[in-house]
Parts: C-alpha cells; sequence; structure tokens
C-alpha cells in the first residue's frame, strides 16, 4: 500500500493497477512491488538530478486546459498562458532538457500556435506513430504496455486512439519526469488512463499476461540477450494478444546479423542488428505467431536531429560526413523496421 504523502499521478496509478488485478489476479504482485517502483525514482544517490527535476515540475503552474489533443501529431494541450505563465512554463521545460520524444505543444488554442510553446524534439516521434499506426487495427479499450516509452509521447498517442489503460516503463529519471511534466497540463480525469513506471522491463514480474497488446520500440539493440527480452515481451501479453516490435536492422537473409565490435553510430550499447528475415525467425523462435514486417525505413536527419530543444550531437553527427549510407564507424547507416506478431 502506498503512503500518505503519494501524488496524484501515483494515486491514479495504484488505483489502475488495484482495477486490474480484479480482472487478473496477477497484478496484485504488480501493486505490491509499486512503493519500491516509485521510490527508486526519488533515491539521490542513483538519480543525483531527482529532487531538481522534482522540483521543477512541482512549480509549474497550474493553468485548465481547455482542450487536450492526444490524436494529433503534435500532442496539443490547449489554454490561455498569461506573459507571466509562459514565461516560467518554458524556463522550467527548458530545465528538464534534453527532450527526445516528441513533439508537444501547450498554450495556444490550435496546433502550431505561434503564442505556444512548442517543444521540438530531436525525434520525430509522429513519424514513426504515422508509419506504425496504419498496422495496429483498433486500440480501443486495449491493455498496452509500451516498454522503453520515453517521455511518453507514444503512449499519449496511445491513449489518444482510445486505449483502456497504457502502462509506460522507462527507467529514465529524466524521461519520468518530462512525461510528469506533460501529464500536469493534460490535467483532466479522463486522461488519467496513462501512467508511467520508471522501471525496466526486468523489473516486472514475470508472466503477468495483462497486456493486450505490447510496444518495444528501440529496445531489442540495447539488450545484450534479445531472446531473453523477447520472453519477457511475451510473458506481459494475454494468449492472443499483440506484440509491436521496432528495432534497428540491416540488410540480409535469414542468417545475417550485425554485431558492432565497438559503437554503433556513436552508441557503446547496441548488441545486435538483425536483419528483417533473421527477425522474423528469432520472433518465432520466441514462440510468437503470424509474424509479419508491417515497415521498413531509413532514418534520415531530417526525423532525427538537433534542436533548440536537444543541443546535444544527433544523428547528422554520427555519420560519416562524404557518406551518409555509413555510420561514422562505417557501418550500414540506421535502418529500423517495424514486425507485429502474436502470441
Amino acid at each position: 500500500m502506498l503512503n500518505d504523502t503519494i501524488t496524484h499521478a501515483e494515486r491514479e496509478l495504484y488505483l489502475t493497477l488495484l482495477s486490474l488485478a480484479q480482472q487478473q489476479p496477477s497484478a496484485y504482485e504488480w501493486l505490491t512491488r509499486l512503493p519500491t517502483w516509485l521510490n527508486a525514482i526519488k533515491d539521490k544517490a542513483n538519480y543525483a538530478h531527482a529532487p531538481a527535476y522534482q522540483a521543477s515540475v512541482a512549480r509549474l503552474p497550474t493553468v485548465a486546459a481547455d482542450k487536450v489533443d492526444l490524436d494529433s501529431d503534435v500532442l496539443t494541450i490547449a489554454a490561455n498562458l498569461s506573459d507571466s505563465e509562459r514565461k516560467q512554463t518554458l524556463a522550467l521545460l527548458k530545465q528538464l532538457m534534453p527532450w527526445r520524444k516528441g513533439p508537444f505543444q501547450i498554450g495556444g488554442q490550435i496546433a502550431n500556435d505561434e503564442s505556444a510553446i512548442k517543444i521540438d524534439t530531436e525525434w520525430r516521434s509522429d513519424w514513426k506513430w504515422q508509419r506504425v499506426a496504419p498496422h495496429l487495427g483498433n486500440l480501443k479499450r486495449r491493455r498496452i504496455l509500451d516498454v522503453g516509452g520515453g517521455s511518453g509521447y507514444h503512449g499519449w498517442r496511445m491513449a489518444g486512439a482510445g486505449a483502456e489503460t497504457v502502462i509506460i516503463i522507462d527507467p529514465s529519471c529524466l524521461f519520468y519526469h518530462q512525461f510528469m511534466a506533460i501529464r500536469h497540463f493534460v490535467g483532466a480525469a479522463d486522461h488519467y488512463k496513462t501512467h508511467y513506471i520508471p522501471v525496466p522491463l526486468e523489473a516486472l514480474p514475470e508472466h503477468s499476461q495483462l497486456f493486450d497488446t505490447v510496444f518495444s520500440m528501440g529496445v531489442l539493440y540495447h539488450r545484450q540477450s534479445p531472446f531473453e527480452h523477447l520472453q519477457q515481451l511475451k510473458g506481459q501479453l494475454v494468449k492472443g494478444g499483440e506484440l509491436v516490435l521496432e528495432t534497428l536492422v540491416i540488410d540480409g537473409d535469414a542468417n545475417t546479423v550485425l554485431v558492432p565490435h565497438d559503437r554503433y553510430a556513436q552508441m557503446n550499447n547496441v548488441y545486435f542488428l538483425p536483419s528483417v528475415d533473421a527477425l522474423i525467425g528469432w520472433l518465432e523462435k520466441a514462440g510468437f505467431s503470424e509474424v509479419r514486417c508491417v515497415d521498413v525505413a531509413v532514418t534520415s536527419t531530417e526525423e532525427q536531429r538537433k534542436t533548440e530543444w536537444m543541443t546535444y550531437h544527433s544523428l547528422a553527427d554520427f555519420l560519416d560526413p562524404t557518406d551518409g549510407s555509413k555510420t561514422i564507424e562505417g557501418y550500414p547507416a540506421p535502418k529500423r523496421a517495424t514486425l507485429i506478431a502474436k502470441k
């Protein structure tokens, strides 16, 4: 049970899990672990910046949203901000930089309103959603787990598509507080279906079988054991549930897998890049069925780039300056595939 000092977001998460437990007893184990999960993100020993992030979110002005549009490319929270509220909000949100997944708009009354604050994130995450969404079918009344959900952009889009419950997990302290900042402005009770637990997938109870759909986008290539990751994803799905898997791939046949020697596109935690055919084989070997590839796209420097809200190096800095088809290390440039499979 949570203590009396919990936030409204934590209380709503607890009530959601309690409701799930009444339908699926395995959710009770989530409830018993929840206080530990939520307290961990507040541990200054492990998350030195947590107090500063918490303070930034706590100081955001309370503004009633006129309308929340979770189904537009720019996730838009329409509201009237005074000049002082806009300046305060802008300063506090910039204290939560870098913003990598979005975009978001706070204030104004229409998309791209010049008076609004537009968080132009490193990734145009709406482009990925545009590629994936047509293949998802109907998300209405589905329970969804979004693994490695970053600041929550895709999780909000899932709610906008009608999901009954969305639980985002990601161990990043910064991403958690970015989500809480957006949630602060979303505000209305009917949007409390979207929740965030700051833990990695391996922290969850195994074989929970709680979710109709599980998303894992941009995670698999960071796993030292991709088959273990696939089994963990499968354990969270109900029988007949759907996995949406997006990851880096390379060209090749069913036996082609790239294992970068050191770094890949300057990332030191990239372990396996399979071909699409190899990845299909991995999913089938892991026990999934009806596996299909629904999208393959080369990542462009328009989709992932440096912005005012993410001022560090981005994709353009990680490619060969004389040959954009290769990374700076000489590997094939980033290409991503989305596969959908059934448990």
